[in-house]
Parts: structure tokens; sequence; C-alpha cells
């Protein structure tokens, strides 16, 4: 998704909107994670950018997204640039050397 949304409509509150950009925001994540994940993959996982323009855009952890956009409005943005794009991630595992065996030696 690369969408420029407005933040001020007329005749609408200004919060109300915002809310309504959040939902569309949240429900595409929701859209995109429930899709059938192609053989090999683990899960979806997203790259985004976020800003006043598609120029001006910064990339943001997902979890950062919407909070992106509350700070877009309160300072003022009439509008604000949401890029989300889906990627495959496969899940890392540490490998068992990383892990430290428990003492045995311990008497009780």
């Amino acid at each position: 998704m690369k969408k420029n949304f407005p933040l001020q409509a007329e005749g609408k509150h200004p919060d109300r909107v915002l809310e309504a950009v959040k939902h569309e925001i949240r429900k595409y994540f929701k859209r995109e994670r429930n899709r059938d994940v192609p053989k090999g993959v683990d899960f979806w996982d997203f790259d985004c950018k976020v800003g006043l323009s598609a120029d001006s855009a910064e990339v943001v952890r997902v979890s950062g997204v919407i909070e992106a956009v509350d700070a877009a409005a309160k300072a003022g943005a009439t509008s604000v640039y949401v890029e989300i794009l889906s990627k495959h991630g496969v899940r890392v595992l540490k490998a068992k050397d990383d892990y430290e065996e428990p003492q045995q030696d311990a008497q009780y």
C-alpha cells in the first residue's frame, strides 16, 4: 500500500479523520497477515515508510507506523504519506552453541 491520507476533511472532526486513517492501516496489516504464507516462509514481514510526502518518508518499524501518523497529526500536517510493502519473513534460530548448558554438578 502506497497512499497519501488526508488528515483534514471538511465537515469532519480531525480526531475522527485520524482514527479512520489508523483503522485503515490496522485493517491492511490484518488482511496481509491473514494471507496464506508460501512454502518455506514463516510469516509476513513489512517494509514501512511514513512521512509528509513520498520524498520525505522515513523508514519506521511496523510497531511505529501508528505512532508516526499520530506525530504527523500533532505537528499540524494536512496529510500523511504511508507506504507498507509486504515481504516474506523467515525465522532465524540461534545455534545451540549460543545457549549455555545448566550446571550438572550442583548437589542438593
